[in-house]
């Protein structure tokens, strides 16, 4: 009787639209061709959906290009706010990269970028170190509370195998009230009633580099991501970290060390997030508030994955993130364009990106089943 049912089961089957079974094979090797392709493609299909969705809110067609290209990319001042938001961005990105190569996933990115601003506004409010070492020191903390605020997550995966998408995710929103409870208690600028620090001394600020607000943290950012390329591109323990990613029993019984490997990065990635913190508040904002590093978690994850965890090409897509943003601020302002409709905008771009990623890795093949379930029970006879 069981036997019958699955042969009714596969005639059902057979009659669907499609004739024949459709399954997934995956790819012995895509090809840089078909992967470059896929990408631009994806990335086509996604800007289009961004544009007709841009258009649906209230935007003149006529001035899209305008907005979104001219005005963002191909003004000195444009530009240079593109840059500016880019910085922090470039961070987060390289932070979701290091931990998502060996798949940790890291919801956690605003908490630890907010622990760095703290750590980073500490050093800075109550002038700790002399004043030539002040801003290497607000750095060193930020990226020091970036990487302990991970680090519980961390050994509560390895130890026990709690997931770090919830723990990441839910101390971030204990970072954010612990800055709330300093910027409405005790760092509260005493000269006015809102919630932010007094400013900081010129000591803790980035010096500008002369080019509208772009200040120094531009040049940390490149220079962590070509060092995050060095390390993952060019070391044993990037290599380690790709054989994790891939399939970490196999890395374990090849001898490679899991254990040292993972802390390794996913210290390394707390430490990126935080130092994003200490770049924002010494370099933008100047003191702590309570709204840096807004939406930085999942835009991370989306540079991230735009750049295929490649260091070098996340420089690429957190210049093309803060583009979409500077954008959306004028967009705001000027066509009452939601900053949701931003966000889903640049979700639109990620899907259609991940897609077209999945078909260069897979193929999809069709198989020729029974047309009729006496077909069917024929050839199970």
């Amino acid at each position: 009787m069981a036997k019958l049912d699955r042969v009714r089961m596969a005639g059902f089957l057979a009659a669907l639209p499609l004739i024949g079974g459709m399954t997934l094979q995956r790819r012995q090797a895509a090809g840089p061709g078909l992967a470059m392709l896929s990408f631009l493609g994806g990335l086509a299909v996604g800007i289009f959906i961004g544009a007709v969705t841009l258009v649906a809110a209230g935007v003149p067609a006529d001035d899209l290009l305008d907005e979104l290209v001219v005005q963002v990319f191909l003004t000195s001042d444009g530009l240079a706010q593109t840059v500016v938001l880019a910085t922090p961005l470039l961070l987060a990105g390289l932070s979701s990269a290091v931990a998502s190569r060996i798949r940790f996933w890291n919801i956690g990115i605003e908490g630890q970028l907010w622990m760095g601003a703290i750590a980073a506004a500490g050093v800075a409010l109550f002038h700790i170190g002399p004043e030539p070492l002040r801003l290497p020191l607000m750095m060193l903390a930020a990226c020091i509370a970036g990487a302990c605020w991970i680090a519980l997550p961390l050994l509560l995966k390895l130890r026990l195998g709690v997931s770090e998408i919830v723990l990441t995710l839910m101390l971030s929103n204990v970072a954010y009230l612990i800055m709330q409870h300093l910027l409405f208690g005790a760092w509260q600028d005493p000269s006015g009633s809102f919630p932010i620090s007094p400013r900081f001394d010129d000591a803790a600020t980035l010096p500008g580099l002369g080019w509208g607000d772009v200040h120094a943290g531009i040049l940390i950012a490149l220079i962590a991501g070509l060092a995050l390329w060095v390390l993952m591109e060019r070391t044993r323990a990037g290599f380690h970290a790709n054989a994790i990613g891939l399939n970490p029993v196999a890395a374990r019984a090849a001898g490679i060390p899991v254990a040292a490997t993972v802390v390794l990065f996913v210290l390394l990635s707390g430490a990126l997030s935080g130092l994003a913190g200490g770049v924002i508040v010494a370099g933008t904002e100047h003191r702590l508030t309570q709204f840096i590093g807004i939406n930085m978690t999942f835009s991370g994850i989306v540079i991230a994955f735009l750049a295929r965890f490649n260091a070098l090409a996340t420089i690429v897509a957190a210049l093309a993130i803060a583009g979409i943003y500077n954008a959306g601020g004028t967009l705001k302002v000027f066509y009452s364009v939601s900053d949701g409709v931003v966000v889903l905008v640049e979700g639109a771009v990620l899907m259609c990106v991940l897609i077209g990623q999945f078909f260069s890795a897979y193929r999809i093949e069709f198989a020729r089943r029974p047309a009729t379930v006496e077909d069917a029970e024929g050839e199970a006879a």
